[in-house]
Protein backbone atom coordinates (compact mmCIF):
# COMPACT_ATOMS: atom_id res chain seq x y z
CA UNK A 1 0.00 0.00 0.00
CA UNK A 2 1.24 3.31 -0.97
CA UNK A 3 1.66 5.58 2.29
CA UNK A 4 2.64 9.09 1.81
CA UNK A 5 3.01 12.20 4.77
CA UNK A 6 0.18 14.89 4.77
CA UNK A 7 0.59 18.20 3.36
CA UNK A 8 2.25 19.24 6.66
CA UNK A 9 3.39 15.94 8.11
CA UNK A 10 1.87 16.55 11.43
CA UNK A 11 -0.95 15.27 13.23
CA UNK A 12 -3.26 18.77 12.46
CA UNK A 13 -3.54 16.97 8.42
CA UNK A 14 -5.92 14.46 10.13
CA UNK A 15 -9.71 16.81 9.93
CA UNK A 16 -10.56 18.19 13.19
CA UNK A 17 -7.37 18.17 14.89
CA UNK A 18 -6.09 21.80 15.92
CA UNK A 19 -2.94 21.70 18.00
CA UNK A 20 -1.70 25.04 20.07
CA UNK A 21 1.61 25.75 22.17
CA UNK A 22 3.29 27.70 24.92
CA UNK A 23 6.27 27.90 26.40
CA UNK A 24 8.61 29.75 28.26
CA UNK A 25 12.88 29.40 27.84
CA UNK A 26 14.15 32.61 29.46
CA UNK A 27 16.21 31.64 32.64
CA UNK A 28 15.27 29.97 34.89
CA UNK A 29 12.05 28.76 32.68
CA UNK A 30 13.00 25.64 30.45
CA UNK A 31 8.85 24.13 29.72
CA UNK A 32 5.61 24.60 27.87
CA UNK A 33 2.28 22.98 27.21
CA UNK A 34 1.05 21.22 24.20
CA UNK A 35 -2.76 21.46 23.59
CA UNK A 36 -4.89 19.35 21.07
CA UNK A 37 -7.87 20.37 20.62
CA UNK A 38 -10.90 18.52 18.59
CA UNK A 39 -13.77 21.01 18.46
CA UNK A 40 -16.64 18.69 18.50
CA UNK A 41 -15.39 15.97 20.49
CA UNK A 42 -13.37 12.71 19.50
CA UNK A 43 -13.70 9.23 20.30
CA UNK A 44 -10.76 9.07 22.95
CA UNK A 45 -8.63 6.66 24.78
CA UNK A 46 -5.47 6.05 26.08
CA UNK A 47 -2.65 3.27 27.15
CA UNK A 48 -0.25 3.77 29.76
CA UNK A 49 2.92 1.90 30.33
CA UNK A 50 5.46 3.74 32.28
CA UNK A 51 6.67 2.79 35.41
CA UNK A 52 6.54 6.83 36.75
CA UNK A 53 2.50 8.18 34.93
CA UNK A 54 1.00 11.29 35.66
CA UNK A 55 -2.51 12.21 34.33
CA UNK A 56 -5.51 12.92 34.49
CA UNK A 57 -9.21 12.16 32.97
CA UNK A 58 -7.71 8.45 32.19
CA UNK A 59 -10.16 6.14 33.68
CA UNK A 60 -12.62 7.32 31.86
CA UNK A 61 -11.49 6.58 28.65
CA UNK A 62 -11.56 3.17 28.98
CA UNK A 63 -13.70 1.08 26.93
CA UNK A 64 -15.80 -0.32 29.79
CA UNK A 65 -17.02 3.22 30.70
CA UNK A 66 -19.50 5.38 29.72
CA UNK A 67 -17.78 8.51 28.34
CA UNK A 68 -17.70 8.79 25.30
CA UNK A 69 -14.74 10.69 23.98
CA UNK A 70 -12.70 14.15 24.68
CA UNK A 71 -12.92 17.76 23.69
CA UNK A 72 -8.73 18.23 24.10
CA UNK A 73 -5.86 16.66 25.30
CA UNK A 74 -2.98 18.59 27.39
CA UNK A 75 0.62 17.29 27.12
CA UNK A 76 2.70 19.54 29.58
CA UNK A 77 5.62 20.14 31.62
CA UNK A 78 6.17 20.56 35.01
CA UNK A 79 5.43 17.66 36.37
CA UNK A 80 2.18 16.59 38.86
CA UNK A 81 2.02 20.54 39.00
CA UNK A 82 1.45 20.81 35.51
CA UNK A 83 -1.56 19.12 35.75
CA UNK A 84 -3.20 22.15 36.98
CA UNK A 85 -2.97 23.55 33.69
CA UNK A 86 -6.25 21.46 32.21
CA UNK A 87 -8.55 23.37 34.24
CA UNK A 88 -8.09 26.59 32.11
CA UNK A 89 -8.82 24.39 29.27
CA UNK A 90 -11.74 23.22 30.94
CA UNK A 91 -12.76 26.97 30.80
CA UNK A 92 -11.83 27.73 27.66
CA UNK A 93 -14.16 24.95 26.49
CA UNK A 94 -17.23 25.74 29.07
CA UNK A 95 -17.24 29.32 27.85
CA UNK A 96 -17.99 28.04 23.99
CA UNK A 97 -20.24 24.89 25.17
CA UNK A 98 -17.87 22.72 24.65
CA UNK A 99 -17.95 19.50 26.41
CA UNK A 100 -20.70 16.85 27.51
CA UNK A 101 -24.06 18.32 27.92
CA UNK A 102 -25.25 17.64 31.89
CA UNK A 103 -28.36 20.61 31.37
CA UNK A 104 -30.09 22.85 29.05
CA UNK A 105 -28.30 25.93 28.97
CA UNK A 106 -25.58 26.61 26.19
CA UNK A 107 -23.03 26.20 29.25
CA UNK A 108 -24.23 23.65 30.63
CA UNK A 109 -21.13 21.00 29.92
CA UNK A 110 -18.77 19.51 31.40
CA UNK A 111 -15.09 19.02 28.90
CA UNK A 112 -13.17 16.48 29.07
CA UNK A 113 -9.56 17.38 29.12
CA UNK A 114 -7.39 14.04 29.22
CA UNK A 115 -4.00 15.55 30.38
CA UNK A 116 -0.47 13.76 30.90
CA UNK A 117 3.20 15.28 31.76
CA UNK A 118 6.41 15.05 31.64
CA UNK A 119 9.08 15.61 34.14
CA UNK A 120 11.28 19.00 33.40
CA UNK A 121 11.51 20.46 37.08
CA UNK A 122 14.50 21.98 37.49
CA UNK A 123 15.84 21.99 33.52
CA UNK A 124 15.90 25.65 33.59
CA UNK A 125 17.54 26.21 37.21
CA UNK A 126 14.25 26.91 39.36
CA UNK A 127 12.72 24.06 40.52
CA UNK A 128 9.33 26.06 40.67
CA UNK A 129 9.68 27.45 36.99
CA UNK A 130 6.84 25.65 35.71
CA UNK A 131 3.95 26.13 33.53
CA UNK A 132 1.08 28.51 34.98
CA UNK A 133 -2.21 27.03 35.11
CA UNK A 134 -2.93 29.68 32.36
CA UNK A 135 -0.73 28.36 29.82
CA UNK A 136 -3.60 25.72 28.84
CA UNK A 137 -5.87 28.07 27.74
CA UNK A 138 -3.14 30.13 25.80
CA UNK A 139 -2.07 26.99 24.25
CA UNK A 140 -5.98 26.12 23.38
CA UNK A 141 -6.83 29.34 22.32
CA UNK A 142 -3.60 29.50 19.70
CA UNK A 143 -4.87 26.25 18.53
CA UNK A 144 -4.92 25.62 14.59
CA UNK A 145 -4.85 23.18 11.91
CA UNK A 146 -1.85 24.51 10.21
CA UNK A 147 2.04 23.21 10.63
CA UNK A 148 3.21 22.19 14.14
CA UNK A 149 6.03 23.84 15.79
CA UNK A 150 8.87 21.48 16.85
CA UNK A 151 11.59 20.84 18.62
CA UNK A 152 12.36 23.27 21.61
CA UNK A 153 7.99 24.26 21.43
CA UNK A 154 5.18 23.41 23.80
CA UNK A 155 5.86 20.36 26.20
CA UNK A 156 8.78 19.99 24.17
CA UNK A 157 10.85 23.00 25.48
CA UNK A 158 12.34 21.13 28.31
CA UNK A 159 12.69 17.57 26.89
CA UNK A 160 15.85 15.79 26.90
CA UNK A 161 16.20 11.86 25.85
CA UNK A 162 19.25 10.82 27.83
CA UNK A 163 21.82 13.13 27.04
CA UNK A 164 20.40 15.22 24.19
CA UNK A 165 17.89 17.37 23.79
CA UNK A 166 13.95 16.13 23.06
CA UNK A 167 11.18 18.17 21.65
CA UNK A 168 8.32 17.71 19.91
CA UNK A 169 7.81 15.81 17.23
CA UNK A 170 5.18 15.20 15.02
CA UNK A 171 4.33 13.72 11.51
CA UNK A 172 1.27 12.16 9.34
CA UNK A 173 0.74 9.27 6.73
CA UNK A 174 -2.11 9.67 4.19
CA UNK A 175 -3.01 6.30 2.66
CA UNK A 176 -4.45 5.25 -0.69
CA UNK A 177 -7.84 4.95 0.36
CA UNK A 178 -7.82 8.36 1.34
CA UNK A 179 -7.31 7.50 5.76
CA UNK A 180 -5.09 10.43 7.11
CA UNK A 181 -3.10 9.41 10.93
CA UNK A 182 -1.21 11.56 12.56
CA UNK A 183 1.25 11.89 15.94
CA UNK A 184 2.17 14.24 17.91
CA UNK A 185 5.36 13.38 20.72
CA UNK A 186 7.17 14.65 23.22
CA UNK A 187 9.99 13.31 23.29
CA UNK A 188 11.62 12.82 27.19
CA UNK A 189 12.81 9.72 27.59
CA UNK A 190 15.18 8.18 30.12
CA UNK A 191 16.29 5.86 26.95
CA UNK A 192 18.15 6.90 24.05
CA UNK A 193 16.79 7.81 20.46
CA UNK A 194 19.92 6.54 19.29
CA UNK A 195 21.91 3.79 18.79
CA UNK A 196 25.31 2.86 19.62
CA UNK A 197 26.47 4.60 16.42
CA UNK A 198 25.19 7.61 16.62
CA UNK A 199 22.09 6.87 14.07
CA UNK A 200 18.10 7.42 15.12
CA UNK A 201 16.73 4.93 15.71
CA UNK A 202 13.38 5.64 14.10
CA UNK A 203 14.60 6.97 10.56
CA UNK A 204 14.17 3.42 8.95
CA UNK A 205 10.70 3.61 9.37
CA UNK A 206 11.25 7.15 6.96
CA UNK A 207 8.88 8.21 3.81
CA UNK A 208 10.15 8.82 0.74
CA UNK A 209 13.12 10.97 1.06
CA UNK A 210 12.29 12.22 4.43
CA UNK A 211 14.99 11.13 6.05
CA UNK A 212 17.60 10.18 2.84
CA UNK A 213 19.49 13.08 4.00
CA UNK A 214 20.70 11.43 7.14
CA UNK A 215 23.94 8.91 7.30
CA UNK A 216 26.03 6.94 9.89
CA UNK A 217 27.92 9.55 11.49
CA UNK A 218 31.74 9.69 10.81
CA UNK A 219 32.87 11.43 14.02
CA UNK A 220 32.28 10.78 18.13
CA UNK A 221 29.61 13.24 19.75
CA UNK A 222 31.03 16.03 21.32
CA UNK A 223 29.14 14.98 24.89
CA UNK A 224 30.38 11.69 24.69
CA UNK A 225 32.58 11.85 27.60
CA UNK A 226 32.71 10.11 30.95
CA UNK A 227 29.26 10.23 32.84
CA UNK A 228 27.35 11.81 29.84
CA UNK A 229 27.32 8.80 27.39
CA UNK A 230 24.94 8.29 24.85
CA UNK A 231 24.47 4.32 24.90
CA UNK A 232 21.22 2.99 25.36
CA UNK A 233 20.36 1.95 29.40
CA UNK A 234 18.29 3.98 32.47
CA UNK A 235 19.22 7.35 32.94
CA UNK A 236 18.78 8.31 36.98
CA UNK A 237 16.63 11.52 36.12
CA UNK A 238 12.72 11.66 36.00
CA UNK A 239 11.48 11.60 32.39
CA UNK A 240 8.27 9.99 30.31
CA UNK A 241 7.74 10.09 26.49
CA UNK A 242 3.44 11.35 25.98
CA UNK A 243 2.13 11.10 22.75
CA UNK A 244 -1.23 11.52 20.68
CA UNK A 245 -2.21 9.69 17.57
CA UNK A 246 -5.21 10.27 15.86
CA UNK A 247 -7.11 9.46 12.54
CA UNK A 248 -9.98 10.12 10.78
CA UNK A 249 -11.40 6.33 10.37
CA UNK A 250 -14.30 5.84 12.45
CA UNK A 251 -13.59 3.81 15.95
CA UNK A 252 -15.29 2.61 18.54
CA UNK A 253 -13.76 3.11 21.79
CA UNK A 254 -12.68 -0.64 22.07
CA UNK A 255 -10.97 -0.03 18.24
CA UNK A 256 -9.58 3.60 19.21
CA UNK A 257 -7.69 1.76 22.64
CA UNK A 258 -6.72 -0.65 20.14
CA UNK A 259 -4.63 1.54 18.19
CA UNK A 260 -3.20 3.60 21.58
CA UNK A 261 -1.68 -0.03 22.25
CA UNK A 262 -0.12 -0.92 19.20
CA UNK A 263 1.00 2.58 19.05
CA UNK A 264 3.66 2.03 21.99
CA UNK A 265 5.45 -0.25 19.36
CA UNK A 266 6.19 2.68 17.59
CA UNK A 267 7.76 3.61 20.80
CA UNK A 268 9.84 1.15 21.29
CA UNK A 269 11.28 0.61 18.04
CA UNK A 270 12.23 4.46 18.17
CA UNK A 271 13.66 5.14 21.81
CA UNK A 272 15.68 2.18 23.70
CA UNK A 273 14.79 1.73 26.38
CA UNK A 274 11.05 2.21 26.90
CA UNK A 275 8.38 1.86 29.36
CA UNK A 276 10.88 1.93 32.34
CA UNK A 277 10.35 2.75 36.06
CA UNK A 278 11.11 6.33 35.96
CA UNK A 279 9.23 6.82 32.68
CA UNK A 280 5.55 7.99 32.79
CA UNK A 281 4.83 6.77 29.09
CA UNK A 282 1.80 7.30 28.07
CA UNK A 283 -0.41 6.86 24.50
CA UNK A 284 -3.80 8.66 23.90
CA UNK A 285 -5.29 8.03 20.78
CA UNK A 286 -8.62 9.42 18.63
CA UNK A 287 -11.27 9.40 15.98
CA UNK A 288 -12.08 12.46 14.96
CA UNK A 289 -14.32 10.77 12.18
CA UNK A 290 -18.39 11.40 12.97
CA UNK A 291 -19.73 7.39 11.94
CA UNK A 292 -22.74 7.53 9.66
CA UNK A 293 -24.87 5.25 7.59
CA UNK A 294 -22.47 4.81 5.51
CA UNK A 295 -19.40 4.93 7.15
CA UNK A 296 -20.34 3.29 10.91
CA UNK A 297 -17.79 2.73 13.56
CA UNK A 298 -15.12 -0.02 13.40
CA UNK A 299 -15.05 -2.33 16.33
CA UNK A 300 -12.39 -5.43 17.09
CA UNK A 301 -15.04 -7.43 17.41
CA UNK A 302 -16.15 -7.17 13.43
CA UNK A 303 -14.13 -9.63 11.40
CA UNK A 304 -15.37 -7.73 8.32
CA UNK A 305 -13.16 -4.38 9.75
CA UNK A 306 -10.17 -6.72 10.66
CA UNK A 307 -7.96 -5.92 7.61
CA UNK A 308 -8.59 -2.00 7.64
CA UNK A 309 -8.04 -2.06 11.59
CA UNK A 310 -4.57 -3.80 11.10
CA UNK A 311 -3.60 -1.36 8.54
CA UNK A 312 -4.60 2.39 10.28
CA UNK A 313 -3.06 0.70 13.45
CA UNK A 314 0.66 -0.23 11.42
CA UNK A 315 0.49 2.82 10.07
CA UNK A 316 -0.22 5.08 13.33
CA UNK A 317 2.82 2.93 15.08
CA UNK A 318 5.29 3.78 12.23
CA UNK A 319 4.08 7.85 12.07
CA UNK A 320 4.37 7.88 16.01
CA UNK A 321 8.26 6.26 15.23
CA UNK A 322 8.61 9.20 12.47
CA UNK A 323 7.23 12.09 15.17
CA UNK A 324 10.03 10.73 17.02
CA UNK A 325 12.97 11.06 14.90
CA UNK A 326 11.20 14.64 14.18
CA UNK A 327 11.83 15.43 17.60
CA UNK A 328 15.26 14.81 17.88
CA UNK A 329 16.13 16.32 14.32
CA UNK A 330 14.31 19.54 15.64
CA UNK A 331 15.54 19.94 18.68
CA UNK A 332 17.99 23.12 19.75
CA UNK A 333 20.86 23.23 22.02
CA UNK A 334 20.09 24.56 25.39
CA UNK A 335 22.49 26.02 27.50
CA UNK A 336 21.37 25.10 31.58
CA UNK A 337 23.22 25.83 35.43
CA UNK A 338 24.27 22.37 35.02
CA UNK A 339 25.54 22.58 31.33
CA UNK A 340 24.21 22.56 28.18
CA UNK A 341 21.81 19.81 26.65
CA UNK A 342 23.18 19.51 23.13
CA UNK A 343 20.65 18.54 20.45
CA UNK A 344 21.02 15.93 17.80
CA UNK A 345 22.57 17.97 15.27
CA UNK A 346 25.00 19.63 17.18
CA UNK A 347 26.06 16.28 18.44
CA UNK A 348 26.42 14.40 15.57
CA UNK A 349 26.91 17.33 12.55
CA UNK A 350 28.26 14.49 10.50
CA UNK A 351 25.26 12.43 10.42
CA UNK A 352 23.73 15.06 7.71
CA UNK A 353 24.57 14.68 4.25
CA UNK A 354 26.29 17.41 2.46
CA UNK A 355 26.21 16.33 -1.14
Amino acid sequence: MTMTPGPHNAITDVPGVLVGQVERVDTPYLTGTTVVHVPGAAVAAVDVRGGAPGTRETDLLEPVNSNPGANAVVLTGGSAYGLDTAGSVMRWLEERGEGVRVGPGERDVVPIVPTAVIFDLGRGGDFTARPEPSWGADAIDAATDGPVALGNHGAGAGARARSLKGGVGSASVQLEDGTTVGALVIVNAAGSAVDTEGRLYGARFGLGDEFTHLRTPTDQPALLTPGRNLIPGPSSGMNTVIAVLATDVPLDKAATKRMAMIAHDGLARAIDPIHTLVDGDSIFALSTRVADDDRPRLSVTDPVALGQLETVYTAGARTLSRAVVHAMLNAETVETPTGPIMSYRDAYPSAFRTD
